[in-house]
């Protein structure tokens, strides 16, 4: 998959069809209009994803800072698995928030891009105060020889499926509920980073996870498939502030920590991003009087965890990045 950054910088795509939006969590929604771009019958030509960072609203409302579900890495790795020729990263900007709708039809779309055929959410809003709709970009695209296509919302329990449900779904550790709109589990990528090494002096190395921003679910413990250079691996990891060792004066820091220890991994993961599925919620954070307490209660977690994750119908859960309908 090519990945061009900026829509001038282009040239090498050969007549593409596009899928155009920011795609923020990748739920089934969103699943749904880049299948869309997927099944155009265009031999020859590019199939390709056009994606918008850093996200709209924090440009717009920087006072008012929107926590992004996935960050650009991520959202590349899934157009990835989904199978798109490349994907365009259009570097969202107030100058491009003040387009007319008509401008950024011609500006970005036909002349920057060069897309003769566009897939689009059918609540698709572009251009100066979002007044450009479907209606809007079909009538400027016909002037241009645009073909625009849109795909129904998706809807679960007569709701319109959105980023800012799953968002909230994930950050009030409803995740079974947010898997339904996502037709996979929650995930985050992360890169791993040095840590202090408790789990090692435990006997139970960890990988330190530094998740980009991207929202994570509560404090806890929890059973999880971590993919790993294209490897599905088995876990646990905990999010917290490791109460056992700092006590209280790790909640001072805003972001908890994020701790994976992968099962019968010996090799050196610093530096990698894996992405971490998290499949079930074994307990609450809590604080052990000693050590050998925490490690005790930490094989009863691996036990619990080899339980949840023995499956094979979780494999099959994480690969599905398609969805067709």
């Amino acid at each position: 998959m090519k990945i061009f950054y900026g829509h001038r910088s282009v040239s090498e795509l050969r007549d593409p069809v596009a899928a155009i939006g920011i795609f923020d969590g990748m739920h089934i929604g969103h699943k749904r209009v880049i299948n869309r771009l997927l099944r155009v019958n265009a031999p020859g030509r590019d199939k390709v994803v056009v994606t918008f960072d850093p996200h709209p609203k924090n440009v717009l409302n920087p006072g008012r800072a929107l926590q992004r579900i996935m960050s650009l890495e991520h959202r590349l790795h899934i157009f990835r698995k989904m199978g798109v020729d490349a994907v365009v990263v259009v570097r969202f900007s107030e100058h491009i928030a003040r387009l007319k709708p008509e401008d950024f039809v011609k500006k970005i779309i036909v002349e920057g891009i060069g897309a003769r055929t566009v897939c689009v959410g059918g609540n698709f809003h572009f251009g100066r105060e979002k007044k450009g709709s479907i209606k809007t970009f079909r009538e400027v695209g016909r002037l241009y020889g645009v073909d625009v296509h849109s795909v129904y919302p998706v809807k679960k329990n007569n709701r319109i499926v959105s980023s800012t449900w799953v968002r909230r779904l994930v950050l009030g550790g409803r995740l079974k509920d947010a898997e339904a709109l996502l037709r996979r589990p929650v995930s985050v990528l992360g890169t791993v980073v040095p840590g202090d090494e408790r789990g090692r002096v435990l006997g139970y190395p960890t990988a330190n996870i530094d998740p980009h921003h991207e929202v994570i679910p509560p404090p806890g413990v929890y059973a999880v498939k971590l993919d790993i250079e294209g490897r599905i691996h088995d876990g646990v990891l905990n999010i917290g502030f490791k109460p056992t060792f700092y006590g209280r004066s790790l909640k001072k820091r805003k972001e908890p920590r994020i701790e994976a220890h992968v099962f019968g991994f010996t090799g050196n993961l610093y530096g990698l991003s894996l992405e971490i599925f998290f499949i079930e919620k074994l307990r609450r954070e809590k604080k052990f009087h000693t050590g050998g307490a925490l490690r005790k209660q930490i094989e009863i977690d691996k036990e619990h965890a080899r339980e949840f994750l023995a499956s094979p119908r979780i494999l099959n859960k994480i690969k599905r990045y398609k969805y067709i309908s």
